[in-house]
C-alpha cells in the first residue's frame, strides 16, 4: 500500500482552480512547475472519473484502503461481479423460464404482495377471453409461428382478446382490472431490501468497534469479580452502552439512506409510455400496460412486455439484454415476436401485447435480481485515501499511546484516582493486572476509533442521497451518483435547442405554399383542392402522431412529438380528413425520421395501381431534393426560376428564430416497387426529382428564464453552447434570443459552425476549433459525439444534454450526460447520467448548483471532523505519554465520535446549496480536498482547543479552584471540565464549519431547520450525559459556573475564526509541498 500517495490531500488541479469552499478568495495561478500537477499513476486512490473506470482500477483502491468495517464501507460501491451475475441468472431464465415461472407463482399466491405498492395479480381465469393464459404465454415465450397461424395470425390473438388491432382496448377502468385478473399485471415481485436489523448486523461489525466490546465484556467480568454487582458493572456496561449506542444510531442512518436510494431506483423502473385505448394515444405507466394493449414503437423505445408485431417499417430490435448478443433483429410478419425489455434500435411499429410482468422473461429476470446501486464516485475513492491517510497516523499514535501507557504502568509511573501508584511488583494481584491492562487497551482502542474516519467516505453517500432526494424537486433525476458531483466540476454545458432552451410547444406560423407566401398560415381559400389533398396525405401518411375525434363530437385530439402536432394542427385546419386518408390509402414502406439525414418518408399505395412518395424534414434539405413545385392553380412548375425565392424564405424565416419543414411528394411506376417484403424492406425510397407542395415555419418560443440561466453559468465559468439540427439561422436566432451569443458580431465561424464543416476537420483541427464554438447548426448526433471528444482532450469537464437514441455515444462519452424525461427516448435515458424530467435548461443549472454544493458540503465535514481528530489525538497523547492517563474516557471518545461521525455528517452534509456557490470557478478535477483556507481555519481551531484543553488538564486543579478538594473528586471534576469544553468547541465549531470562507457563519442556518435540530439534541444530550449518567460516563455533576466557562471557551472559537480568517494564505496549494519531496525521492529511485 502506498503511503506516499496523494490519498486525497495531495491532489492539486489542472483547470477551474479555486482554494475555497464557497467563493474563491484566492484563484490559484499557474503554477509553474507542471509535472507536480500532474495525475499519479502509483496513486491507487486518483481517479479522474469513475464512470468509465476499469475494474482493475476500481478493484486497485479497494484493497488500498485501511477498512475497519468492509461490508459498511463499500456498501454503495460497485458490485465488480454484477454483470457476471446477471449473465448467469439471465441463461439460467432463458433455459428454466418455466419452471421459475411457477415458483414464482405459488409464491404470490401466498403473499399476494408485489413490488411498489400494488397487490399481486397472478392470473386467476381467462374470463371472458377465447384464449388461455398459459397457451399466450408458451406461444410467445417459444415463439412458435405455427400457434399463431393456429388462431388466425395478430389480428386472430386480438379478437381472442378482445382487442381491435387499430383502437386498442376500450378505456374502461373495470375492463382493465378484467384483464388484469385473467393475465397478470406488468409488475414483478422485487427482492426484498435490506431490512434493519442486516443493517445493524453490518454496522457492529467494524473491527474497533468488536474489539470495544469485548474489552467491555473483559472489564465488566473483572469490575463485578473485584467490586461487586453493584459498582462493578459501571466501566464495562458504560462502554457496552456506547457502543450499542453508536451501532444503532449508524443502522438508523444506513436504513434512511438505503430507503431513498429505494425510492429513486422506484422512480427510475416507472417509465411512462403511450398506449392506443379507445383510438385515442394515452400516457400510462409500464406498469398498468394490460394483455391487449396495442402499443406504438419508436426508435430508443424499451419493449414494455411480451407481444406480437401489428405492423412495422424498418424495424429492428436490440434483444442483447435479454439474448446476451449484441446483434440486432429484425421484426417483420416472418418473425413477429417482441420480448419485454429490448429496446427499439430502428424503424417504428405498432405492438399487440400478450404477456405481462412474471409471464415475461424480462418479468422473471428482474424479480430475480436485486437492483445494485453502488456506484463510485471520484469523491468516495479520494476520501477513501485520506481515510486511509489519517488512519493509518491514528493506529501509529493509538500504537504510541499503548506502548506509553503499559512502559508507565509496569515502571511503576502511573497513579490511580487518589494519588496511589497503580503497578508495584510483587504486590499488585494478576487479577489488577489484567483489569488495568484491559483499560489501558480500551484507552488505545478508542483513540483508533476516533482517528480512523469511517464515517468520511459514508458522508459522500449522505450527503449524495440527501442532494438525489433534493434534486428530484428541482426537477432532475439521478440515475448515476457520480454525476452530483462531478456537475460541480463541469466547465461547459453542450445544450440541445429544442425543448431545453426552447418550450417545445409548435405552432406553425408561416407557410409558403402554391409557390407564394400564404397570408394565413392555416387558411386554404388561397390553394387548389389538389395541393391540399396532397398536403393532407403527405402529413396524414408521414407521421408518428395521431388525429383523434372524440365520439361525444368534443375538442380534436391531436398527439405526436410536438413537431408532429403542430404540422398535424396545420393540416387539420386546411381541411385534412386524417383517418379517411389512412382508410383510402396504405403504406407500404416507411423511412422513419433520421438525424442524420434530417428527413423522413413513406411509400403509400392509393387503390391497385398509383404509389406516391411523400418526404418531409429540413427545408433546405428537401428543397435541394426538389426539380418542380406546385402552383395555387395545382399546375407543376420548374422550380429553377423559384428555387433562390425559396431560399431566401427560409433564411427569413430561419432569421426569425422559426424551424423549417419541408413537404415534398413525387409518384412512382408501380412496376418499380418491389414486389417481395424481403426486397421491400430493402427498398430504398426515391428522393430525387421531388415536387415542392409547402415549407411551413414553425415557432417555438424560448423558455422564460432560459436568458437568466445561461447568465448565471457564464457568470459561474461554465460555458454553454448550443447543438442543434437545426438551420444555423434558426441556432443563431435562439442563441442571441438565450443569450449564448451576446452579439451578431459574434456570430462568425468558428463560433457558429455548421456540423458538416466540423465532422470534415483533422482531429488536431477539431480540439482548436471546439474551443472557440458556440453555436453549431445542422449537426448529426456524431458531430455531437466529436464536440465532446474534442472537448474533452482539452480539458474540460463536459456535461452534455441529449434526447434522441443516437445521442446515446455522446451521453455515455461526456462527463455528465444529461438525458430529456419529457422528449427523451429510453435508450437515451439508459445512457444518461441524470435525467431532466421537465427537460428545462433551467433546471441543468440547478444541477450545477447541486454538484457544486455536494463538494462544498463534504470539504465543510472534513474540515469540522480533522478538526476533532487533531484535537482529541494530541489532547489524549500529551497526557498519556506525561501522566499515564487520558483525560478523556473511552465512552466519552465514543460520544465524540458519534457527534462526528454521524451527527456531524447529518448536519454539514444536508446544507442546501447558496446563489453564492455561482459565484466562482468549476471545482478543477485535481482540486484539493482539503484547500490551504480548510487548512488555516483547522489549524487555528484545532491549536486553539489543544492549547486550552492541555493547560486545563495540567493546570486545571488551580484554575479551577480545586487544590483543597478531595484529590480523586477534584480530578474527576476537572477531567469532566475538559471533557465538557472540548463538546463545546466542537458544538460551536460547527457553525464555523458551514462557512469556511465568510465572516458571517450563520447566513442562511435559518434555512436548514436539521442543521439547528442536531446542534440542539447534541447539547441537550450533553447536559443529560454530564448531569444525569455520570457513573456511565465518567462525569460529575458541573456547577453553573463550570458550565458557563465550558460554553465561553467554546464561544471563543467564533471570534477566533473571524480572526484566523485574515490570515492570508499562500496561492498555490500545500498538496504541492506535501508531494514535492515523495516525487523527488520516486525520481531518484527510478533514475
Amino acid at each position: 500500500m502506498s503511503t506516499t500517495s496523494s490519498n486525497g490531500l495531495l491532489l492539486t488541479s489542472m483547470s477551474g482552480r479555486h482554494d475555497d469552499m464557497e467563493a474563491g478568495s484566492a484563484k490559484t495561478e499557474e503554477h509553474s512547475d507542471h509535472e507536480e500537477l500532474q495525475h499519479d499513476p502509483d496513486d491507487p486512490f486518483d481517479i479522474d472519473n469513475t464512470k468509465n473506470a476499469s475494474v482493475e482500477s476500481l478493484r486497485r483502491w479497494r484493497s488500498a484502503a485501511l477498512v475497519l468495517n468492509a461490508s459498511r464501507r463499500f456498501r454503495y460501491t460497485l458490485d465488480l461481479n454484477k454483470e457476471e451475475n446477471y449473465d448467469n441468472r439471465r441463461r439460467m431464465i432463458r433455459a428454466h423460464a418455466q419452471v421459475i415461472r411457477a415458483a414464482l407463482l405459488f409464491k404470490l399466491a401466498g403473499e399476494q404482495q408485489l413490488a411498489f405498492g400494488s397487490s399481486s395479480t397472478p392470473a386467476t381465469s381467462t374470463g371472458n377471453f377465447d384464449i388461455d393464459l398459459e397457451k399466450l404465454v408458451s406461444m410467445t415465450r417459444n415463439q412458435n409461428m405455427s400457434n399463431l397461424q393456429q388462431y388466425g395470425g395478430v389480428k386472430g390473438v386480438a379478437e381472442k382478446l378482445k382487442s381491435n388491432l387499430e383502437q386498442g382496448i376500450e378505456e374502461d377502468e373495470k375492463k382493465v382490472i378484467d384483464r388484469k385478473s385473467a393475465f397478470g399485471s406488468n409488475t414483478y415481485p422485487k427482492k426484498k431490501g435490506k431490512n434493519f436489523f442486516m443493517f445493524l448486523w453490518e454496522a457492529w461489525q467494524d473491527l474497533t468497534l468488536i474489539i470495544l466490546i469485548i474489552a467491555a465484556i473483559t472489564s465488566l467480568a473483572l469490575g463485578i469479580k473485584t467490586e461487586g454487582l453493584k459498582e462493578g458493572w459501571l466501566d464495562g456496561g458504560s462502554i457496552a452502552f456506547a457502543v450499542l449506542l453508536v451501532i444503532i444510531v449508524t443502522a438508523v442512518s444506513d436504513y434512511r439512506q438505503s430507503l431513498q436510494f429505494q425510492n429513486l431506483n422506484d422512480e427510475k423502473r416507472n417509465i411512462q409510455l403511450e398506449v392506443m385505448r379507445g383510438g385515442r394515444t394515452v400516457k400510462i405507466s409500464i406498469y398498468d400496460v394490460v394483455v391487449g394493449d396495442v402499443i406504438p414503437l419508436r426508435i430508443g423505445d424499451q419493449v414494455p412486455a411480451d407481444g406480437v408485431l401489428i405492423s412495422g417499417h424498418s424495424l429492428a430490435i436490440d434483444e442483447s439484454s435479454m439474448t446476451g448478443e449484441s446483434k440486432i433483429v429484425h421484426k417483420d410478419q416472418k418473425s413477429p415476436f417482441l420480448m419485454s425489455g429490448c429496446k427499439v434500435a430502428d424503424g417504428v411499429g405498432n405492438m399487440l401485447v400478450t404477456g405481462v410482468g412474471i409471464n415475461t422473461e424480462w418479468g422473471l429476470l428482474m424479480a430475480s435480481i436485486s437492483e445494485d446501486t453502488g456506484e463510485e464516485t471520484p469523491l468516495q475513492v479520494r476520501l477513501n485515501g485520506l481515510a486511509t491517510f489519517i488512519g493509518i497516523v491514528g493506529l501509529s499514535v493509538a500504537l504510541v499511546v499503548l506502548v506509553a501507557l503499559l512502559v508507565r504502568y509496569f515502571t511503576g509511573t502511573t497513579q490511580d484516582a487518589s494519588g496511589a501508584t497503580q503497578f508495584i511488583k510483587g504486590t499488585t494481584s494478576v487479577s489488577d493486572i489484567v483489569d488495568d491492562c484491559v483499560k489501558i487497551f480500551t484507552i488505545a482502542v478508542t483513540i483508533v476509533v476516533v482517528a480512523v474516519p469511517e464515517g468520511l467516505p459514508l458522508a459522500v453517500t449522505l450527503t449524495l442521497a440527501y442532494s438525489m432526494r433534493k434534486m428530484m424537486a428541482d426537477k432532475a433525476l439521478v440515475r448515476r451518483l457520480s454525476a452530483c458531483e462531478t456537475m460541480g466540476s463541469a466547465t461547459t454545458i453542450c445544450s440541445d435547442k429544442t425543448g431545453t432552451l426552447t418550450l417545445n410547444q409548435m405552432t406553425v406560423v408561416e407557410t409558403y405554399a402554391g409557390g407564394a407566401k400564404m397570408d394565413v398560415a392555416d387558411n386554404p381559400s388561397g390553394l387548389h383542392p389538389n395541393l391540399v389533398a396532397l398536403i393532407s396525405e403527405g402529413v396524414a401518411q408521414n407521421t408518428t402522431g395521431n388525429v383523434f375525434h372524440p365520439k361525444d363530437g368534443g375538442e380534436v385530439e391531436i398527439s405526436g412529438s410536438p413537431t408532429e402536432k403542430a404540422i398535424l394542427s396545420w393540416a387539420y385546419k386546411l381541411g385534412m380528413k386524417f383517418d379517411t386518408i389512412r382508410s383510402e390509402s396504405a403504406i407500404i414502406h416507411a423511412f422513419p425520421f433520421n438525424s442524420e439525414k434530417k428527413r423522413g418518408g413513406v411509400a403509400v399505395l392509393r387503390g391497385d395501381s398509383e404509389v406516391f412518395i411523400h418526404w418531409k424534414g429540413a427545408a433546405e434539405i428537401v428543397l435541394a431534393c426538389c426539380t418542380q413545385y406546385m402552383d395555387s392553380n395545382g399546375t407543376l412548375q420548374s422550380i429553377d426560376s423559384q428555387k433562390e425565392f425559396f431560399r431566401l424564405a427560409i433564411d427569413a424565416m430561419a432569421k426569425n428564430s422559426l424551424r423549417c419543414v419541408a413537404i415534398a411528394c413525387r409518384t412512382q411506376e408501380l412496376n418499380k416497387v418491389p414486389k417481395e417484403q424481403e426486397d421491400l424492406d430493402k427498398w430504398a425510397l426515391p428522393e430525387d426529382e421531388l415536387t415542392l407542395l409547402a415549407i411551413v415555419g414553425i415557432k417555438d418560443p424560448c423558455r422564460p428564464g432560459v436568458r437568466e440561466a445561461v447568465r448565471i453559468c457564464t457568470s459561474a465559468g461554465v460555458k454553454v453552447r448550443m447543438v442543434t439540427g437545426d438551420n444555423l439561422q434558426t441556432a443563431k436566432a435562439i442563441a442571441l434570443e438565450c443569450g449564448i451569443l451576446s452579439s451578431d458580431t459574434d456570430a462568425v465561424e468558428p463560433t457558429i459552425i455548421e456540423g458538416k464543416v466540423f465532422r470534415e476537420l483533422s482531429e488536431k483541427e477539431r480540439e482548436q476549433v471546439a474551443k472557440k464554438i458556440t453555436v453549431m447548426g445542422r449537426s448529426s448526433p456524431n458531430d455531437k459525439l466529436l464536440l465532446v471528444q474534442a472537448l474533452r482532450k482539452n480539458g474540460d469537464v463536459v456535461a452534455v444534454t441529449g434526447d434522441g437514441t443516437n445521442d446515446a455515444p455522446a451521453l455515455h462519452e461526456a462527463d455528465i450526460g444529461l438525458s430529456m424525461g419529457i422528449s427523451g427516448t429510453e435508450v437515451a435515458k439508459e445512457s444518461s447520467d441524470i435525467i431532466i424530467l421537465d427537460d428545462n435548461f433551467a433546471s441543468v443549472v440547478k444541477v450545477v448548483r447541486w454538484g457544486r454544493s455536494v463538494y462544498a458540503n463534504i470539504q465543510k465535514f472534513i474540515q469540522f471532523q480533522l478538526t476533532v481528530n487533531v484535537a482529541a489525538l494530541i489532547i489524549n497523547v500529551v497526557a498519556a505519554m506525561s501522566s499515564g492517563d487520558v483525560p478523556l474516557k473511552a465512552v466519552q471518545l465514543l460520544w465524540v465520535n458519534l457527534i462526528m461521525d454521524t451527527l456531524g455528517a447529518l448536519a454539514l452534509a444536508t446544507e442546501p446549496p447558496t446563489d453564492h456557490l455561482m459565484h466562482r470557478t468549476p471545482v478543477g478535477r485535481r482540486e484539493p480536498l482539503i484547500t490551504n483556507i480548510m487548512w488555516r481555519n483547522l489549524l487555528v481551531q484545532s491549536f486553539y482547543q489543544v492549547a486550552v484543553l492541555l493547560v486545563l488538564n495540567f493546570a486545571g486543579l488551580t484554575i479551577l479552584g480545586l487544590n483543597h478538594e478531595n484529590h480523586a473528586h477534584a480530578v474527576e471534576v476537572k477531567n469532566t471540565m475538559i471533557f465538557n469544553a472540548f463538546v463545546m468547541c466542537q458544538i460551536f465549531n460547527e457553525f464555523n464549519a458551514r462557512k469556511p470562507d465568510e465572516m458571517n457563519v450563520f447566513r442562511g442556518v435559518s434555512k436548514n431547520p436539521l442543521f439547528i435540530a442536531i446542534v440542539g439534541v447534541t447539547f441537550i444530550l450533553q447536559i443529560l450525559i454530564v448531569t444525569f449518567l455520570g457513573k456511565f460516563a465518567h462525569t460529575v455533576r458541573l456547577g453553573w459556573q463550570l458550565w458557563l466557562a465550558s460554553i465561553v471557551i467554546g464561544l471563543v472559537s467564533w471570534p477566533l475564526a473571524i480572526l484566523g480568517k485574515l490570515i492570508p494564505v499562500p496561492k498555490t496549494p500545500m498538496s504541492v509541498y506535501f508531494k514535492k519531496p515523495f516525487r523527488k525521492y520516486k525520481a531518484s529511485r527510478n533514475a
